[in-house]
């Protein structure tokens, strides 16, 4: 139980921050622009990096790749399912008028549902999950070269 807790405290903050970054954007109406959602990745990318790097700080010599990699999944996963709750409430309750701006701005006409927009953003964050805490892993994993005297 208690190696679960820094990871969600984590995935918590880090939600937090998208959905200030979200809110930001929505201040001055740029949520619909589909080119700031890649700082969205950014700033998972970082909460991932700060959990691994605070949880091989707490573990020492007891770090290794498996248990790094799971705080980073659990970080990631946590912040996703945050923010995918939010934007659904977002865009179902708070600014109805939100997803036809969205779709009119990737320019096409889609016949898309709230749910299917959510998936999306869910699969999004997983897919950003996973290849942060792959890229991150790299600088954390103990080196298993021989070293040469």
């Amino acid at each position: 139980m208690k190696k679960i807790i820094l990871p969600v405290r984590f995935g918590l903050v880090t939600s937090a921050i998208l959905i200030a970054y979200f809110l930001v954007l929505a201040m001055f109406e740029k949520q619909t622009n589909p080119v700031y959602s890649f700082l969205n990745a950014g700033i998972t990318t970082f909460g991932i990096y700060e959990a691994i790097r605070f949880f091989k700080l707490e573990q020492g010599e007891l770090f290794n790749y498996t248990n790094g990699f799971t705080t980073g999944l659990i970080t990631g996963s946590t912040a996703t399912i945050v923010f995918t709750f939010f934007f659904l409430f977002y865009s179902t309750e708070v600014n109805q008028s939100f997803l036809p701006q969205l779709l009119n701005s990737i320019q096409g006409s889609f016949d898309i549902n709230n749910g299917m927009v959510t998936f999306i953003v869910a699969i999004m964050g997983f897919t950003t999950t996973v290849v942060a805490t792959l890229t991150v892993m790299q600088l954390f994993k103990n080196s298993g070269n021989i070293s040469q005297k």
